[in-house]
């Protein structure tokens, strides 16, 4: 089945996000990681363009399902950060279906955008599509905002957490 859901944003995404040191998907100095930089349109959609190599592929020549799923849970979480790059928040539930194999070394992009926040929680969907839109891969995750005890500034320097110039 050829599935194409775009989620688009009315305004491109060019405001870059921060990058953690060591984090898997967008570490800037995890020798394993993706290091994937994250941009947001300034109002409720975040997008990732990114190629993945041989290290991360299940089937031969296609992208781990699992590694999906990671870029799939960083992408959207990260809609709570358009307004505040500070507002962490962390996966309660999420769904998510495989459509289409993604292949490696082939640029991809992921797209998160918020769909509802109330109080501490929020709802928000992302997707993975090939370059001709196809979707590879979608989900839809429930968030909640961080502990305060846990979204601390000490933490936030123990990350690394700043923009990287492109």
């Amino acid at each position: 089945m050829t599935a194409k859901m775009p989620l688009s944003s009315h305004t491109p995404c060019v405001h870059k996000q921060p990058n953690a040191t060591h984090c898997f998907v967008c570490g800037t100095e995890n020798p394993n990681g993706l290091k994937l930089n994250f941009y947001d349109d300034g109002d409720s959609t975040v997008e990732s363009r990114f190629t993945l190599t041989e290290s991360y592929q299940g089937y031969p020549g296609i992208a781990h399902g699992g590694v999906l799923a990671a870029i799939l849970d960083e992408v959207v979480g990260r809609v709570s950060m358009v307004d505040d790059h500070h507002h962490f928040m962390m996966t309660v539930n999420m769904a998510l279906q495989y459509r289409n194999p993604a292949p490696i070394n082939t640029e991809l992009v992921a797209t998160g955008v918020m769909v509802k926040s109330k109080g501490r929680l929020c709802k928000a969907k992302g997707q993975i599509r090939l370059p001709d839109g196809v979707v590879a891969c979608d989900a839809e995750l429930t968030l909640i905002d961080m502990p305060a005890s846990m979204a601390t500034n000490e933490r936030h320097q123990q990350l690394g957490w700043r923009v990287v110039p492109d």
